[in-house]
């Protein structure tokens, strides 16, 4: 098949998008799951055969690198924002393009291209090559097809879905939003699709693809009350199918989004110092990821940054506390069937019982260490190089029940949820904004909180983790994103309800 640019597709693209808006839903067809799941979709529509494969790969060794690979990505993405009443705005962005990476070492030489063409992938192919200075290497002759899991099935492609469904889930958001309150003045709903097509294939001779979808659906909403105003927010998603937005999951938008919004009325400031802290159940996992897994991800702890760097095998936390990556958990935002380097989806324990078991590997890691990959290779796009990432990462149960778990804090706060967090990598010293919780007084939850920060320290946060409930949740949500190095990727968390006896709570009282 002719070879196109990313110009071409785009003009493709624009007109095709044009002819969706305007189209009529006919009979449900949209419910039918297209072919395009079936292996070898970039050699059909982009003419990317192995032979192509073989001698772009044999530019990326021709200097004597290690290694190489050629991820190749085609990703639609599709936004609806509602705000007064309209949708204001409706657009689509497509990625088209092939990264090509040659590994010497631990060093990286990486060049892309938009262009899928055997010329411009040569051009790139040779910017890679540049990190190594020796004799050429030979690729493999034969690539193995990997058979990967499906944490994501699809039940149709969102491709094949019509604009008007998802014009009426904003819609009633919107119109569920504000018959839930009459102090709510403004409402901004959203919703966002995405899939995302990959091709992953390696010099050792190894070949993956995946059809990665991702979408959420999303309220924010204003509420003002004898002229004070207050603002919050929800969403659910990750990476579901079109089927998963049922009228339930509108109702529990849009009925967290208000009651998180109206419950700001009643917020206290709280007391400042250093007190107990529990963390509630679900999204405060987000903490757990930011403070302590990325302090695990096993570049910093192979460049010697991170606390964790002599600690394997070590005691980390108190016997209770398990911690889990996972790429294998159904439909979750940061489940993945295929890492970015062709490596399975996998499961990794990082915290057995107290003790810090493993890190989270790339390749390059992985040779580092002398152990295999944990499938945590993972990149932004094709514009970027793969380096160990978080998946889904959360703490398992404890024994407790939450009421056991506020009792025992005895005097401090409630925090439900957390934003606009700073984590310093290497020392794991972290500040986030409390955006929702309350305070505990007498071991029971008293008013709700707000203005308040939270400081302390990832490692030592983890070391005073005394008691965790049974209630372990996992975040539904479908807008988390991670950053790191200039890349941005989706990720999961959650915990159940923990004690931490101490950190620092900036209040305004004393």
């Amino acid at each position: 098949m002719t070879t196109i640019s990313r110009r071409s597709f785009l003009r493709t693209g624009a007109a095709t998008a044009a002819f969706s808006v305007a189209a009529p839903v006919l009979d449900n067809a949209w419910y039918v799951l297209a072919e395009a799941e079936a292996p070898g979709y970039f050699e059909r529509e982009f003419g990317i055969s192995d032979t192509v494969c073989r001698k772009v790969l044999a530019g990326a060794l021709a200097k004597g690198g290690d290694y190489a690979d050629l991820y190749f990505e085609h990703t639609i993405s599709n936004y609806l924002i509602l705000e007064d009443g309209k949708v204001n705005q409706a657009y689509s962005d497509v990625a088209l393009g092939v990264g090509i990476r040659t590994v010497k070492g631990d060093q990286v030489g990486y060049g892309f291209t938009q262009e899928l063409a055997e010329k411009p992938m040569l051009a790139a192919a040779a910017t890679a090559a540049t990190i190594a200075a020796g004799a050429k290497k030979i690729p493999a002759q034969e690539f193995k097809r990997l058979k990967t899991a499906d944490y994501y099935p699809l039940q149709t492609l969102f491709t094949a879905v019509p604009i008007e469904p998802k014009l009426l889930l904003v819609q009633s958001i919107n119109d569920r939003c504000f018959a839930l309150s009459r102090l709510v003045i403004k409402v901004n709903a959203q919703f966002h699709d995405q899939q995302k097509r990959i091709l992953i294939v390696t010099s050792d001779g190894a070949k993956a693809e995946d059809l990665q979808p991702r979408s959420y659906l999303a309220a924010g909403v204003v509420a003002e009350k004898n002229g004070r105003r207050e603002r919050a927010g929800w969403n659910f998603g990750g990476r579901r199918s079109f089927s998963y937005f049922t009228p339930a999951i509108v109702e529990e938008t849009a009925r967290t989004a208000v009651d998180r919004a109206l419950v700001l009325f009643d917020a206290v400031q709280p007391p400042a110092g250093e007190m107990p802290v529990v963390l509630g159940s679900g999204v405060t996992g987000v903490l757990l990821h930011e403070a302590i897994g990325h302090g695990m991800e096993a570049d910093f702890n192979r460049k010697k940054i991170s606390t964790y760097c002599t600690m394997i095998g070590k005691k980390v936390a108190e016997p209770f506390v398990t911690i889990i990556d996972d790429g294998t958990k159904s439909s979750l935002l940061g489940s993945i069937n295929v890492d970015d380097e062709g490596i399975p989806g996998q499961r990794t324990v990082l915290v057995d019982k107290g003790i810090l078991t493993s890190y989270l590997h790339d390749k390059i890691s992985a040779r580092f260490y002398g152990v295999e990959p944990t499938g945590n290779g993972r990149r932004q796009s094709y514009q970027h190089f793969p380096i160990p990432r978080m998946r889904n990462t959360y703490m398992e149960a404890g024994p407790a029940t939450p009421e056991d778990v506020i009792k025992a804090a005895g005097k401090g706060i409630y925090v439900q949820d957390v934003s606009n967090g700073q984590v310093k990598i290497g020392e794991g010293d972290f500040a986030f904004f409390v955006s929702q919780g309350r305070i505990i007084e007498g071991g029971k939850l008293g008013a709700p909180i707000k203005d308040v920060n939270i400081m302390g320290n990832g490692p030592k946060m983890l070391a005073n983790m005394t008691m965790l409930a049974n209630d372990f949740q996992l975040h539904q949500g479908g807008t988390g994103a991670c950053g790191k190095g200039g890349q941005s990727v989706p990720v999961g968390f959650g915990q159940p309800t923990v004690l931490v006896k101490s950190l620092t709570v900036g209040g305004t009282r004393s």
